[in-house]
């Protein structure tokens, strides 16, 4: 065998790797052709177990969150008012008391306004001018009132609704 290229380690593993294949035929059930193939039963992992102890009877039912708050009404000043350009909102306050609120988007170009002064809210942009009563256009280029936003006043703090 020397110079058969084979060697006893090469032997030796094929011999290993008859048996094997041998052996895996004999499992397969194909050894006796009429007999039916071998069922191995499937075993299921074991089931978790159900909870045994209630909930806690002690924890409190979630709320619905609030809006965030807009502006405090110590804050907005009668007769004017603040932009909030995060919301793109404007709140305002003509009387004391009345608290309004409006788009911050300018009609005219859709700029968001800059600031409220004199009574009026004012876009930087162009220089459209709105009342904070209601706010329709107190000067142009705008041509169309700024929409009302719907808000909600409690414990102080003006929210969107």
């Amino acid at each position: 065998m020397p110079g058969s290229g084979l060697s006893r380690r090469t032997l030796a593993g094929a011999a290993v790797a008859g048996v094997g294949a041998s052996g895996l035929a004999a499992c397969s059930g194909d050894s006796d052709p009429g007999a039916e193939p071998s069922r191995t039963p499937s075993v299921e992992p074991p089931s978790t177990p159900e909870p045994t102890a209630e909930p806690s009877a002690t924890a409190a039912p979630s709320e619905p969150s609030e809006p965030p708050g807009l502006v405090d009404l110590a804050d907005l000043p009668v007769g004017g008012g603040r932009v909030v350009a995060a919301e793109e909102v404007v709140v305002t306050q003509p009387e004391r008391g009345r608290i309004m609120c409006f788009s911050a988007v300018c009609t005219h170009r859709g700029c968001v306004v800059s600031d409220v002064e004199d009574g009026t809210i004012n876009c930087g942009c162009h220089g459209s001018r709105f009342s904070v009563a209601d706010g329709t256009v107190v000067s142009g280029p705008a041509s169309t009132a700024l929409p009302t936003v719907e808000i909600t006043v409690r414990d102080g703090v003006v929210r969107l609704a």
